[in-house]
């Protein structure tokens, strides 16, 4: 091995102190800036002595040789021998060199930090603020209903991590939120899945964390990533919320989060939705009404006045309110038995409005005991469901809705897809049937004898692209439509969409019920990152066990055609079992955006309900 040079050694030692950046450049330029102005002074003192005139000492000379250096028009004005001004000439012609360089690299830093501000590169200093971690098209349903949560706050904030420019998410953002309020928006670009970005968000001083699953291939990887990095990290750890595409994953997710950290299982949630949704018509209105921030919502109270008191009793409790279940230390039940007795270590679950408007009510209910009907609960009977089109999650929707049918009932899949009713053995209650179709097709269609069925069920098709897939879905639901205005037939119709800017094209379709799959989990995730409690609440609303959101006949609870109080409709649906939250007006079920549905009522409010309307009511089947 060759011995290594002194100068070998200094070029090395140059390099290193080269590559330090914008502040050690300029270090460079000062230094042959000093070595410039001495040399000039010294030749003006060897070669020119005496000039210029007046000048009485070399400390008068380097300042000459300075300005020279740093103001290379200066030349023009000198007037001396010509050796004085042929070493001025070459002492401003260097200071035109160093000085050009100088701007240059002063630039180039000031780019460089003008971008990294950009880019969003500084440390948030909030504290109090709801941050969100990835990019999907969630983000726009989370920030949306975010604002709405916290329009009363004075300072509210909501700080976004994701792997893009930081004035294109802003843009985008507000592009589809539109105002914000009081709420601030605070981007940060960078990885969440880096510690060292993780720490720009502040997060030991965050009110709660939400974790997108990102497009793309295998997005469950990347969350249970930023997960593991969550975990990782020291100090303060705010609640977690993070968003799954696969049941598959639950569990290697709840292994890297831990046990603080909540999942929302996407395919078991928008499947569950999507079952209920089809034997219940306006089941994905309600749900989307209890989840969203703009009508009813729910919220947790713990009521001295009502300890001791019956679950019966507590449905007249609240004015503005309506009681739904409890909360207990075994866990959440949705429309318990009337005479539970509430104790001191519970919670009572009420939808509102507002958190303002959980009041307890003075007084007695209004009750119109003349129009109560005394009705039993219909025995379930066999249902006949046509499926069409399928996807990943239709094995998973299959056997939930094998959980809710009675024994006897009739499952007919109609789809071209080579997957179409694989994977469906041990079914109790449902007989499968699979026929070949073109779901776009009319003749096709037609072939199925649609009218002889209850509900039909349209899937979105993922061997498609979401935008394609949504389009053949409204061809479907615009076939659908046709044939039953043709034909007189009556059947449920209940369809699985991506975008949820296709929710008004579909709505020319007169389609019961809409399932926007992102948007569902996107205001799930939004209403978990301010109340992480009810996720119990919406688990077990989604469940096939228990109670269950159902909208029944009005003439089952009171007389129709008479003027009574919600407060008689709770009685009535209380002597049954059962608990009342809302009504639908049948006249309204195709007008947008809430369909005729209105979810807790004032209890004194006068209400007309005809033969065709439907009380909605949470019941066991």
């Amino acid at each position: 091995m060759s011995k290594v040079t002194l100068r070998e050694r200094a070029r090395y030692w140059f390099d290193n102190t080269m590559s330090k950046g914008t502040a050690s450049l300029i270090g460079w330029l000062a230094v042959v800036s000093v070595g410039l102005i001495v040399v000039v002074a010294a030749l003006t003192l060897w070669l020119a002595p005496g000039e210029p005139q007046g000048v009485g000492h070399a400390g008068e000379v380097l300042w000459i040789a300075l300005m020279h250096a740093l103001t290379p028009s200066k030349v023009a004005s000198d007037k001396g021998s010509l050796a004085y001004m042929a070493v001025m000439f070459a002492g401003s012609l260097g200071g035109l060199f160093i000085v050009s360089m100088l701007v240059g690299l002063l630039s180039n830093g000031l780019k460089q930090k003008v971008d990294r501000l950009r880019r969003g590169r500084s440390r948030i200093v909030e504290s109090g603020h709801t941050v969100v971690l990835g990019w999907s098209d969630q983000m726009f349903t989370i920030v949306g209903e975010l604002v709405k949560a916290h329009a009363s706050q004075k300072r509210s904030v909501i700080a976004v991590l994701a792997e893009r420019d930081k004035l294109e998410m802003e843009e985008a953002i507000r592009e589809h939120v539109g105002d914000l309020g009081g709420t601030r928006l605070v981007c940060r670009t960078g990885r969440p899945t880096e510690p060292r970005d993780l720490a720009l968000m502040n997060l030991g001083k965050a009110r709660s964390v939400v974790v997108l699953s990102p497009e793309g291939e295998d997005p469950d990887a990347h969350v249970i990533k930023i997960l593991l990095a969550l975990a990782k990290r020291s100090g303060a750890h705010p609640p977690v919320v993070a968003g799954l595409a696969s049941s598959r994953n639950i569990a290697a997710a709840r292994l890297a989060g831990g046990p603080d950290v909540h999942l929302v299982d996407s395919d078991d949630t928008a499947s569950r939705l999507i079952v209920q949704s089809s034997r219940q018509s306006g089941m994905s209105v309600v749900c989307m009404d209890l989840l969203n921030f703009d009508g009813g919502e729910i919220y947790l109270r713990t009521p001295k006045k009502l300890v001791g008191v019956t679950y019966g009793e507590a449905l007249h409790a609240y004015q503005t309110a309506s009681v739904i279940g409890l909360r207990r230390p075994s866990g959440v039940v949705l429309n318990p038995s009337s005479d539970i007795v509430i104790n001191a270590d519970d919670e009572v679950i009420v939808i509102a409005h507002d958190d303002s408007h959980v009041r307890l009510a003075a007084g007695k209910p209004s009750l119109d005991e003349a129009a109560i009907v005394e009705a039993a609960s219909p025995a379930p009977e066999p249902e006949r469901t046509l499926l069409l089109n399928w996807n990943g999650r239709a094995e998973q929707i299959v056997r939930y809705l094998d959980g809710y049918v009675a024994p006897g009932s009739v499952l007919e899949i109609a789809a071209d897809h080579p997957k179409a009713g694989t994977g469906l053995a041990g079914l109790l209650n449902l007989t499968v049937n699979v026929k070949d179709c073109d779901t776009t097709d009319r003749f096709a269609l037609e072939s199925l004898g649609v009218g002889l069925f209850q509900h039909v069920i349209v899937l979105s098709d993922d061997r498609f692209d979401p935008h394609h897939s949504d389009t053949r879905t409204l061809m479907t639901l615009l076939q659908l439509r046709d044939m039953q205005s043709t034909l007189g037939e009556h059947y449920s119709i209940v369809s699985e969409m991506h975008d949820e800017n296709n929710r008004a094209l579909a709505e020319v379709t007169e389609a019961d019920d809409i399932v926007i799959s992102d948007t569902v989990i996107g205001l799930l995730l939004a209403q978990l990152a301010e109340n992480r409690h009810l996720a119990d609440v919406f688990g077990y609303l989604f469940d096939s066990r228990g109670s269950e959101i159902y909208p029944r006949p009005a003439s089952s609870y009171v007389k129709t055609g008479t003027k009574v109080t919600f407060s008689t409709v709770v009685e009535a649906a209380r002597r049954r079992g059962e608990t009342a939250i809302g009504y639908r007006n049948a006249a309204a079920r195709n007008d947008p955006p809430h369909y005729g549905i209105v979810l807790n009522p004032s209890k004194s409010e006068p209400i007309v309900l005809g033969e065709r309307d439907s009380v909605i009511v949470l019941a066991e089947r």
